[in-house]
């Protein structure tokens, strides 16, 4: 193995969550460049990648391929279309981290896709305004990157965040303007688009009541990724199995911290963001903030 092989390989074992999703939304950008290259040498019609990945709106279409519904949130159609949506990914993200195990970032993005996806196929085949449209497919990262900002501004809607023009402004108030614009936007171009963002916000925002409840509904986006994990690296499972082992032992030892006891000082942590922002935590506050969300 080269250098360079041995040095991505590292990169991405060190990687965070959240640079792996900026780095698999690159590589999906570039794939689709170079087989939109290699199709015009052979004067082929389309690009055979981006058509056996896009999310069609014809749900017979759908059928043969259901990998869609998934895999068309890593796609996107031009530079300042991915620039865009890895930008809030980011910024968002990197909040999102602070409060929330890395795996929830997964099931936000999952969700987010899979949501906005079919948002948009009903919408297509239930309103009228779309008959004229005809067929149409979906792409891009939106509605995933809305289910990741929404759900976090859902968590922790007075977190602070100081921007250059607008001075202090609050989580969720950032928020709330992208859905209104989303919403407003839909008479005047891509609606369906739109729609799929706005289905990624309401799940975004679902997700996160559910998870304050105790319901994890992407539980099964783990399962499925703990699966193919088993198939492709036998060493997974043995991994997974002493993860359990040790948190039933963590379980064990903070047994004496009942739930509500545990809720109310995360709560109070909450309000103390909400008045003097995140950097007045003490570290302990952090770690402890850190701990209660990987058990949301």
């Amino acid at each position: 193995m080269s250098d360079w092989q041995q040095k991505l390989r590292y990169k991405y074992a060190t990687a965070n969550v959240l640079e792996k999703l900026i780095a698999l939304n690159l590589l999906f950008f570039v794939l689709t460049y170079a087989f939109q290259t290699i199709a015009f040498f052979f004067e082929a019609q389309g690009n055979f990648f981006l058509d056996w990945l896009i999310f069609p709106s014809n749900p017979f279409e759908f059928i043969f391929q259901p990998w869609s519904i998934v895999t068309y949130a890593f796609l996107h159609s031009g530079f300042f279309h991915i620039l865009f949506n890895l930008v809030v990914l980011y910024f968002s993200g990197r909040i999102f981290l602070e409060f929330y195990a890395p795996q929830k970032m997964v099931n936000f993005y999952v969700l987010g896709a899979i949501f906005g996806a079919l948002i948009f196929m009903l919408s297509f085949n239930l309103f009228p305004v779309f008959k004229t449209l005809g067929s149409s497919r979906l792409i891009g990262s939106s509605a995933a990157v809305m289910a990741i900002l929404i759900g976090i501004a859902t968590k922790v809607p007075n977190y602070g965040l100081r921007l250059f023009l607008f001075g202090n402004v609050k989580l969720w108030h950032i928020a709330v303007v992208f859905v209104i614009l989303d919403f407003i936007r839909i008479p005047f171009g891509n609606p369906g688009g739109h729609l799929a963002h706005l289905g990624g916000a309401f799940i975004g925002y679902y997700y996160s009541k559910q998870l304050d409840k105790g319901n994890d509904l992407g539980s099964f986006v783990t399962s499925i990724m703990h699966y193919f994990q088993s198939l492709f690296d036998g060493s997974a499972r043995s991994k997974r199995n002493m993860k359990t082992v040790h948190k039933s032992k963590s379980k064990k030892s903070t047994s004496t911290v009942s739930k509500s006891e545990k809720q109310k000082r995360v709560d109070q942590i909450l309000e103390k963001i909400g008045k003097s922002g995140y950097e007045s935590l003490t570290k302990a506050e952090k770690d402890f903030l850190f701990d209660a969300g990987k058990d949301l």
